[in-house]
């Protein structure tokens, strides 16, 4: 299992490596639009008052995975709790779990103002075409004010050895992440003017949702990265215990039969001594 595990991480590495560039065009159109300094209008930006916020918490669909599912459960909870703090103690959460694992944690969750939402068809195995379909079913949501921020739980995939737990703002988009686009490309692009057509708002409103929807395709690739490498680390972690009891019992199989063997000396000794 180990090395199906160590074959899948590097698919999926891949897969997130024939994204860059995809991702890449994005950031450079919208960097070249920003700089054009034209006031931009779009309900993906719009900051409203947060009274409910969506939080997706990506796990897994199977086990043999250690703690990963736990460990994003913990981080889902302390997401909440931040909330709370920030927004007020009746602010609203609609969870929408990601993996039957990480759905059966959040369940416990439901009620005291948390809504756990599980949509059909929605699991981490989802390809290309689901996550595109869900990630429409939530900017449809936000759009239509069912929840007033949409955030996502999950692991970040650095190394197999190295994953980090990250709670990532999908939308409204912060403006933060468009700067950041915009300082890149920048840097890379002084001094060149464009021309737009139609024009950079309409074009600008038609890349922000290609944006939120690259973001989300590398957000799904990444736990199911990150879960493959939880899964070779488990399954390293259970071979080098399972070396350990081994080692111990040979140890003390060796033992006892040097004790069975002293004692049977012990015996035919003591037999001659009586004759």
């Amino acid at each position: 299992m180990k090395m199906i595990s160590s074959a899948k991480v590097h698919k999926f590495e891949q897969a997130l490596k024939q994204l860059v560039p995809y991702r890449a065009q994005i950031s450079s159109i919208m960097g070249h639009i920003l700089e054009s300094g034209e006031t931009f209008d779009s309900p993906l930006i719009e900051d409203r008052e947060v009274q409910t916020v969506a939080l997706v918490a990506f796990g897994s669909d199977d086990g043999l995975c250690g703690a990963y599912n736990m460990n994003v459960f913990k981080h889902l909870l302390s997401a909440i709790n931040n909330m709370r703090q920030e927004y007020g103690s009746k602010i609203e959460f609609v969870v929408y779990p990601v993996g039957k694992k990480i759905r059966r944690a959040c369940e416990k969750l439901a009620g005291g103002g948390i809504r756990v939402v599980e949509l059909p068809g929605v699991d981490s195995k989802m390809e290309g075409e689901k996550v595109t379909d869900f990630t429409l079913q939530l900017q449809k949501a936000f759009l239509n004010g069912e929840f007033d921020r949409l955030a996502c739980v999950y692991t970040h995939f650095l190394t197999i050895g190295r994953q980090r737990l990250k709670l990532e703002q999908l939308l409204p988009v912060d403006s933060a992440a468009l700067q950041l686009t915009e300082s890149k490309d920048s840097k890379r692009d002084e001094n060149k003017l464009y021309i737009f057509e139609p024009d950079a708002s309409s074009i600008f409103n038609q890349v922000l949702p290609m944006f939120v929807l690259s973001t989300m395709q590398e957000i799904t690739i990444e736990n199911r990265a990150s879960e493959q490498a939880a899964r070779i680390m488990a399954m390293q972690a259970a071979n080098d215990n399972a070396k350990k009891l081994l080692d111990e019992l040979q140890l003390e199989y060796n033992k006892l039969r040097q004790q069975s063997i002293t004692t049977e000396l012990l015996d035919i000794l003591g037999g001659q001594v009586e004759r």
